[in-house]
Parts: C-alpha cells; structure tokens; sequence
C-alpha cells in the first residue's frame, strides 16, 4: 500500500473507478471458481479505491450484491452473514492487511443493504443485520468520531481512512445524528433482558466512555443518556467516581466508618439490580465487608428478607464463596449470588451440598485449558466455573447459545437451572471434572465421549463459562438421540425431547407440519389442542407447572421463514393490559425479534419478568409448529372460537406456511428442503 496515494475527490475519478469496479465484478462473476481467487485481487484493489474517494463507499454498496454473488467472500467466514461476530470487526478494520480491511468494509456495506431493504438475503433478516451493524459501531466508536492514530498511521498507512470513511457512510445512511442514543438504547434494550454474558455490552459501554472522555471527538448532545450504563462499571459511588482502580480504591475503604460503608454498599447494590451489571469495585467492597463488616454483605448484595434469610441460613457457604469466587475479574458472580439467594434454592437439600462440592472441584486439564482459552488465567478456572454456576442458578432465563446452532442444549441448561438446580449442578460436575456426561435414552446409556458428532461441526466460544464446559457433550448427546429415532415414524423431538430434558416435558406430542413432505397438516386441530392444553380459558384456568419445550418456526420482518428454532413456554397469562399473553424462554442471545405481520416480540413493558420474551397466544400461535403436553390433562378442544382460530390459521397462510398449503385434491410426496430434520433442526 502506497502511502502517498492522493485522496482528491475528483467526480471524475470516481467515475472513472466506477466503470473498472463494474467491469472487475463482471470478471470475477463469469470465472469459474477455480480461477476466481486471480480476479479478486482486481476486485479488492479497485474496491479499495473507491472507497478512498468522496462517495465512494455509496457506489461500493450499491454493487454490493452483485459483489457477494460473483462471490467476493467465496472460500472465507464473510460467506455466511449469519455466522459473523461484531466483536471480531475490530481487529479486520485495523488490520494492517489490505485484503482484511477490504473484505470487513464490503461485508459491513452488504449488512447495510440488507439492514435498508436494499438487499434480500436468504440468511439473514434486515432486523439482523442492522443489529449487527449497531454492535459493530458501537464496538468501534473511535473510528466513527475520532482521526486515525500514530500507530494506525504507522501500520496501516492510507489504509486507515478506508473504515474511517466506512463508518461515517454508515452513520449518514442509518441516522448519523443520533448514531450514540440509538447505541444507548440497544444497551439498555439488551441489559433489560438480563443476560448471563454481558462482555459485548461492557465493550460497548466502554467504547462510548472513551470516546466521551476524548477532547478531540465531538459527540455533541448525543449520549447523554450513557450515563447510568458508564457509572455502572466505573463509577458506581462517590469513592470511586473517578475511576481511580481498584488497589486506590480498596485503601479508601480502610478510612471509612460504618455509614460511608453503608453508603458504598447501598449504591453498589442499587446500581446492580437496576442495571444488571457489576463493577470491579463491587467485588472489592464484598471482599472487604466479608473480613470487616461482614453485617453489611447482605445490604451489599441487594438482599430482601426472603435473601438475607437464605443467607444466613447458609453464611459459611455464601462466605466461602465470596473468598473463593468473586473477584474483580468475576464482577457478574456477585448479581448470581444475590438472585440464587433471592430465589431461595439453598433451601432443596442437594444444592447446598451440591455447591460445597462445586467450590472445591477438580476440574480437568482440558477445561482448564479451554477455561483459560477464553476467560484468561486470573483468577483460576475453577473460580470461573463457579462464577458460571452463580450466573446460570441465578438467571436461568438469561442462558444464551452464542453463535451456535445448540438451541436445544441451551433450553435443557436453562430448564435444568430454573426447574433442577441440583441436577444441573451434577452435569457441570461430569462435565468438568470427567469430560464425559453420560444421559439414557429408552433405558440405554448414550456417553458424550462415544457420540463423537454434534449438531454443531465446530462450535464458536463465545458463551458462558457452564455452557462453556457443558454444552459440547449435551450437543453430542443430543445428536445421538436424534441418530437412534431414524427410521421412526413422523417428528423425531416426540422421543427425544422428554429424554433430554426432564420427566416433567409433557409425553404428549403435536406438530403442524407433516415431517416427509413440509406441508402443514391439520392445523385446525393442532390449534384447538395448543389451546385446549395451554390457554386458561379452555384449560380449567391450570397454569403452567413446569416448562414446556416447544418449537417455532421464526420468520423475519417480512414474514418469510427463516428456520425452525427451541424455546420454553413458561406461562400463559393476561398482561397489564388484560391481553393473553405467552411468555416464553428463547435461547438465541436477544429475543426482541420482529417475525412481520406485525408480530413484534417483547422483552419489556407488557408484564415479562428478567428473561422472557412474550407474544399475544393468537400471534404466537400463529408462529408454533410443535408442543408437548400432558395427554391425562386434555382441555375443552370444542370451547375455542372458530373466529380466533381462522385468525390465526390466516397468519400461518400468510407467513411461514404460504408455501406449505397442501393441495386439496392429492397428497403432497418428497421432502421439502426446509421441513422438520431428525437432528437439530428446530435450531
């Protein structure tokens, strides 16, 4: 990369650059695929030029679908849109690569295609995308306000203004003026959801703090709104407003009398239940207030009487956790103990022994090592683990799959969290500690270490330190029990998922949809019964005893179907607003996804608790494909109205079953390429 390479913008050299961009797509796009490799070289290179110009990148993404289907990111991660993680986004953009920062601005300017409408993607939804791309500047701020640095000038030369350039196209395009508030509230959207992994958001946070404390970038009124989210990490109370660092701030400790730790424990534990995130501060206070004024820790976790109970019930425990666990590189361990002792589990017999055990487990050398691969070294992988165990016991609805197709092994953690502490406990135990979990399927044993394959092929890190652990061996079991229902007869998850699960999953089985041919299948009477067995009215007013797995078929914005994909049915009740409403657990990281028609789901606002994620019965009916249910406990399937029915039969026709319909006068025969999989389709 040349340096010196002038940047003017002359209209016609812009021009000029077009006309070659368009005949070097037109090359890459008649190459048969071995020669393509040669024809992108032409293509980075004028792409590159382009973008340096004024206007350039609006020209690039013009062309940006006729790039991806000539097939620019053949043979790389960028191929699959879907699979991309913004927090990798940083490194390609300041790569000193040319072909790095290239390929990572033509698959930011293709998500903005797709985020506009511009470009319809198979696999990813407009929503999706400009999720995405939400995250990606929020995780690069820097680039979007601020001038390339000494050492961006050094490695990158020239190069450094392509995503400089990059971003603020993007910004214009989305809304440059409120880029930071949009940003802000996607924080607060996603806090209040109250997941287990809180790293990006922390990454974001972080971003905007630096940006705000930067003299030489200029946000404007944007952000002010950030506030509470960067005092939530960094200067939660007075004594550490300023983010002095925790060795400073544990000396201020010393001179303080029992009102100013009063105080500290106070703001500490209101930021944390309202944010849902931890400071390293916290931990330093806990751990101070543990050998001094222990009398305190309970004020300092945020407890009610129902937690400051259960806490002194069991004080030797929750000591020995707080010396062993938190730390503050385990900030999140301290929101975990605070909910597992709200929710009062110490009190089932198994868990407190369970956690005694967990405290002082031998993990193995391989999760050691895998432990440490993505959590670091300090504090000990142990202390990680149980950081993990705290989080998930605590907010089992905030269990998330990461970037995986394990939908149904992070439904089963969840489950096993919200309904079986002691037998989650127990898996984390042979998985850490054996590298083995064995689960029976039909009376016979299935062993993770003998089912070598999984539904994942290769499984991306990006989860919590349980599902860290734990998630490859229920995936690889999973599998196996889908591989023994080959040859069954009609939906393979009728067996499957009360095995995997629990005892409590229903034995009873419906599915709209007929597995050989993808065509829906008695629909009327799929959704009388789903009312029958769920809704009050028609279910003698029984509520939900234990969680239920079910499957969704989930569509995009358009209503167009996407995939099959795992949740939990939690509860089915009236909203404040005397809506019926079902709440349900969804594995996939964000559930605030909008499925079209107008079927838009909430997390917040319409009487969800931390987790879940609800939809009007009708309009999540409209989206179900599979439930189970008691078979002894059947409901009044005449009493459902027709009207409602019909409704909900029209929003079918009209979205994931519009091309499902079966005819009228034969028999659909073949498999469809998008109908129910024995292994892992509902993913």
């Amino acid at each position: 990369m040349n340096s010196s390479e002038p940047n003017d913008s002359d209209p016609g050299k812009l021009q000029n650059l077009t006309a070659k961009l368009d005949e070097a797509i037109r090359v890459l796009s008649v190459a048969p695929a071995f020669a393509k490799p040669t024809k992108i070289r032409r293509v980075f290179d004028t792409v590159r030029r382009t973008v340096l110009q004024e206007g350039g990148c609006a020209v690039v993404e013009a062309r940006v679908k006729q790039l991806d289907e000539a097939g620019v990111f053949w043979g790389t991660d960028w191929l699959y849109p879907e699979i991309l993680l913004p927090s990798l986004s940083t490194y390609s953009l300041r790569s000193s690569e040319p072909d790095s920062v290239i390929i990572e601005a033509l698959s930011e300017l293709r998500m903005l295609a797709i985020a506009l409408g511009d470009y319809d993607h198979p696999s990813i939804s407009s929503e999706q995308a400009h999720h995405y791309l939400t995250q990606v500047m929020a995780l690069n701020l820097s680039l979007l306000f601020g001038a390339p640095t000494e050492a961006e000038r050094e490695q990158q030369g020239r190069l450094a203004q392509v995503p400089r350039n990059l971003f603020r196209h993007l910004a214009e395009r989305i809304g440059y003026e409120h880029i930071v508030d949009q940003l802000v509230d996607e924080i607060w959207r996603i806090l209040q959801q109250r997941p287990i992994q809180v790293s990006g958001v922390k990454e974001m946070i972080t971003q905007i703090a630096s940006c705000r404390a930067d003299p030489n970038i200029e946000l404007g009124a944007s952000g002010q709104g950030a506030d509470r989210l960067i005092s939530s990490l960094y200067g939660t109370t007075q004594a550490c407003r300023e983010d002095p660092g925790v060795d400073i701030y544990d000396e201020r400790l010393l001179s303080m009398d029992s009102g100013a730790l009063q105080y500290e424990a106070s703001g500490f534990a209101r930021s944390m239940h309202d944010t849902g995130l931890v400071s390293p501060y916290h931990t330093v206070l806990l751990r101070y207030l543990l050998e001094q004024n222990s009398h305190l820790l309970s004020e300092a976790l945020g407890l009610s009487s129902t937690g400051r109970d259960c806490m002194l019930c069991y004080e030797d425990l929750v000591r020995a956790i707080i010396k062993e666990t938190i730390h503050p590189q385990t900030p999140q361990a301290v929101l975990g103990l605070a909910l597992v002792l709200e929710r009062g589990i110490l009190y089932q017999p198994p868990v407190v022994p369970a956690l005694w055990r967990q405290l002082h487990l031998p993990v193995s050398a391989y999760c050691k090592e895998r432990l440490q691969l993505v959590f670091g070294p300090i504090p000990s992988p142990r202390a990680r683990l149980m950081e993990g165990v705290l989080c998930m016991l605590g907010q089992p609805l905030g269990v998330g799959q990461g970037n995986n197709p394990t939908c149904q092994s992070a439904r089963a953690l969840s489950m096993w969290a919200y309904n079986d502490p002691d037998y989650l406990l127990q898996m984390v135990v042979w998985a850490a500690r054996d590298d083995e979990i064995i689960i029976h399927f039909e009376g016979q044993p299935i062993s993770s270490q003998e089912s070598k394959t999984g539904v994942a092929s290769d499984m991306s890190l990006d989860m919590d330190p349980v599902s860290l652990v734990v998630v490859p061996h229920l995936d690889r079991i999973y599998a196996e029990m889908g591989r023994r229902c080959i040859g069954r007869e009609g939906d393979p998850h009728r067996w499957v998922n009360p095995e995997f699960h629990g005892w409590w999953a229903g034995r009873g089985f419906r599915i709209n949809v007929d597995v050989a041919s993808g065509k829906l299948q008695d629909l009327e009477g799929f959704l009388r019964h789903f009312y029958a067995c769920y809704h009050p009215d028609y279910n003698g007013n029984q509520p939900l005893i234990h969680p239920q797995p079910a499957g969704v078929a989930v569509t995009d914005s358009a209503a167009r179907f996407i995939g099959w994909h795992a949740i939990s049915i939690l509860r089915v009740a009236t909203d404040p607003h005397d809506v019926m409403r079902v709440y349900f657990y969804n594995p996939n990281n964000d559930s605030g996804q909008n499925w079209g028609e107008g079927v838009i789901v909430k997390t917040a606002g319409t009487g969800e608790r931390f987790g879940e994620a609800s939809l009007p019965l009708e309009e999540f009916a409209s989206r179900l494909y599979i439930f189970h249910f008691d078979p002894l406990e059947e409901g009044e399937v005449a009493g459902v109205p027709n009207d409602e029915l019909q409704r909900v039969i029209s929003h079918v026709h009209k979205s994931w079953g519009a091309n499902r319909i079966p005819p009228v006068d034969l028999q659909a025969t073949g498999p469809a390429d998008d109908s129910p999989q024995p292994l892992g389709s509902d993913d």
